[in-house]
């Protein structure tokens, strides 16, 4: 499903806009950006959870060398499915 798709079915269910429903689309997303960021955990009780992962620094190799090289550490997004997703 793409956004387009999806801010479509979100203006059905709801009854808005299909520019109103992208509003809020980009206002939901954009929020738990900011708040993973920060590095806040954003809960949705049943659906899930988004957080932040950190990985360490770590010795890698260059695969047509071979030559080890330095993978800096790094942050990213997770998602982890809450009990209702998990039955899917």
């Amino acid at each position: 499903m793409t956004k387009a798709e999806f801010v479509a079915a979100v203006a059905t269910k709801t009854g808005l806009t299909k520019a109103a429903a992208a509003e809020a689309v980009d206002a939901f997303t954009g929020t738990v950006a900011e708040l993973l960021k920060a590095g806040d955990k954003v809960t949705f009780p049943g659906f899930g959870t988004f957080s932040v992962s950190e990985r360490a620094a770590r010795t890698g190799r260059n695969p047509q060398t071979g030559a080890e090289i330095k993978i800096a550490a790094s942050k990213s997004g997770k998602f982890s499915a809450g009990k209702d997703l998990k039955g899917l």
